[in-house]
């Protein structure tokens, strides 16, 4: 059974780094680790390293995403576009727009429709 303070050690964070930059998820993670995902999860509340490595990992994914996404909007791909605008630009966006309706007028009421006059 593996142990936390192995996977502190500088070429276990390196790892850790580099599956989470290759995109595992935290149970595929976890399952290489040879530890439930409950235990990973312990184990990053526990270890700041162990933590930070999982977290520079993803980030420079994150990154590349984004800058693909980007690149692929500037290039003409229009669901990179919307995708990019919905989320960067909901106020301008968004798929339901807000309405302001002013109700502090006058309402008059009818009560009877059709009586002749």
């Amino acid at each position: 059974m593996a142990r936390m303070e192995e996977w502190e050690e500088k070429d276990s964070l390196f790892l850790l780094e580099s599956w989470a930059r290759d995109g595992l998820t935290e149970a595929q993670i976890a399952g290489n680790m040879g530890i439930s995902a409950r235990t990973l999860l312990n184990w990053k509340k526990k270890s700041v390293p162990i933590f930070l490595s999982l977290k520079r990992g993803k980030e420079v994914s994150d990154y590349e995403v984004e800058n693909a996404l980007y690149k692929s909007a500037l290039e003409g791909n229009v669901t990179a576009m919307i995708f990019w605008l919905k989320n960067r630009r909901p106020d301008k966006w968004r798929d339901k727009q807000e309405s302001k309706v002013d109700l502090t007028g006058a309402v008059r009421i009818v009560d009877s429709i059709g009586d002749g006059d």
